[in-house]
């Protein structure tokens, strides 16, 4: 009889740990934040219903506490703020006609950034471009192989981020108001803001 109590004992302990254990890994695959206090039918629901959306929420998670720690003396501090805005805009993408495809473009974009802006994974560069013959009109690029694909590009005291778009020849990313396009890997169009007239650039020595 006690060989029989102390068997249904173990088993019950057993069977508690495993539970434990599921528990714990059915919460390793959720995002970052409570799912318990999300609105019905928000943005972050689909996220807590979606293992590949919340999988993209951890990893965004992990990558802004590293940039929380490179701009801890940011002047301005600007992080937050955009990360605030950056939410803003993921839950926009209840407008968009492929919702989950806009919120995953959303969390693979705002990564990139911050692995970029932050120097978070290591650069190909800095390479200078200087534009139609004039050393005065340089432009500085730094290629990170990010997903998607991204560089900063500096023209005096402005900095771009941009990203690689689909191409039918060549490298061609853009930003907010600037493209870069390069061609055999010497030669590059780029435009600098708005309607801007398209430079033609070689790579410095």
């Amino acid at each position: 009889m006690g060989d029989v109590i102390k068997f249904n004992w173990h088993s019950a302990l057993l069977a508690i740990a495993c539970c434990c254990l599921f528990a714990g890994e059915a919460s390793a695959t959720g995002p970052s934040y409570d799912c318990g206090k999300v609105a019905s039918g928000s943005i972050e629901e689909l996220v807590c219903k979606d293992e590949g959306l919340a999988a993209l929420d951890v990893k965004l998670a992990e990558v802004y506490g590293e940039a929380t720690k490179k701009a801890v003396n940011e002047q301005p501090p600007t992080l937050k703020a955009e990360q605030r805005g950056w939410i803003k805009g993921r839950n926009d993408c209840w407008k968009s006609a492929d919702t989950r495809k806009c919120v995953e473009e959303e969390y693979k974009r705002r990564i990139a950034e911050l692995q970029a802006r932050y120097r978070l994974i290591a650069g190909n560069g800095p390479i200078t471009y200087t534009c139609d013959d004039d050393r005065r009109s340089e432009v500085i690029a730094t290629f990170f192989q990010t997903d998607p694909p991204t560089l900063i590009a500096e023209r005096g005291d402005n900095v771009s981020l941009m990203y690689l778009q689909p191409s039918g020849s060549g490298a061609k990313y853009r930003g907010r108001n600037e493209t870069f396009w390069e061609h055999h890997n010497c030669e590059a169009l780029i435009t600098w803001g708005h309607e801007a007239k398209e430079m033609r650039c070689k790579r410095s020595p």
